[in-house]
């Protein structure tokens, strides 16, 4: 029964972190076809998310069967509940990704600010190695460098301070620049959002490693 366990344990472990690497890819290809006015690329990413959708339900599915099949505890239970969690910050990081992408259409065929557009392409590559580095952290069950990463989001809301001001203060000076400036607002937001997500999975991995509910980034908690 012990080995069954860890068999179908590490079943949904490989399986989550293949989700977590779709939603990465899905939010370089957001702010790649923002930043490029891709509609075709931006479309992909909305017909795709469906797929995530169904990875999500699967995982939660799988979670709550194990559970009710082997009633496990401690540690075990710790990282089922992880999972859990963690799964469902994933597809919420994609729904901003869609997000992004149907900016992207929106915004096609309006003026272009490129220093603010350079911005959000920092900005998002930032919050994808966020990403990348927290699946890092839980496949090496690092609480540690969940910790670290979690601490770089303090970074990514400079950023969106930055592009913020900037979008604010081109809008007032330059009227034609509404409507795009508009959805570079959105897009920021929708990133920071991200980061905020990604300090949550933090969180649960802290949990599965120490038992303990904790709060990494307070002043973020709000955002999501």
């Amino acid at each position: 029964m012990r080995r069954l366990f860890d068999d179908e344990l590490n079943d949904i472990d490989a399986n989550f972190t293949e989700m977590g690497m779709m939603v990465s890819a899905t939010i370089e290809k957001a702010v790649k076809a923002f930043i490029d006015h891709d509609r075709e690329l931006a479309q992909e990413i909305i017909d795709n998310d469906a797929k995530i959708n169904e990875r999500e339900v699967e995982l939660e599915q799988k979670s709550f069967e194990m559970i009710a099949l082997y009633q496990p505890v401690t540690s075990d239970l710790r990282e089922i509940v992880t999972i859990l969690k963690a799964v469902s910050e994933l597809e919420r990081m994609a729904d901003y990704a869609r997000n992004i992408a149907h900016a992207t259409i929106r915004v096609k065929g309006h003026v272009r600010v490129p220093e603010i557009e350079a911005q959000l392409s920092e900005m998002g590559n930032r919050v994808r190695e966020m990403v990348e580095e927290m699946l890092a952290a839980y496949v090496k069950n690092d609480d540690v460098a969940a910790r670290k990463v979690a601490a770089k989001d303090a970074k990514v809301g400079e950023m969106f301070d930055k592009i913020n001001e900037k979008g604010i203060s081109k809008m007032e000076r330059h009227p034609e620049t509404v409507i795009g400036s508009t959805d570079y607002l959105n897009v920021a937001s929708y990133l920071m959002r991200i980061g905020a997500l990604v300090t949550n999975v933090g969180e649960w991995i802290v949990y599965l490693n120490t038992g303990n509910i904790i709060e990494l980034n307070p002043e973020s908690s709000n955002l999501v």
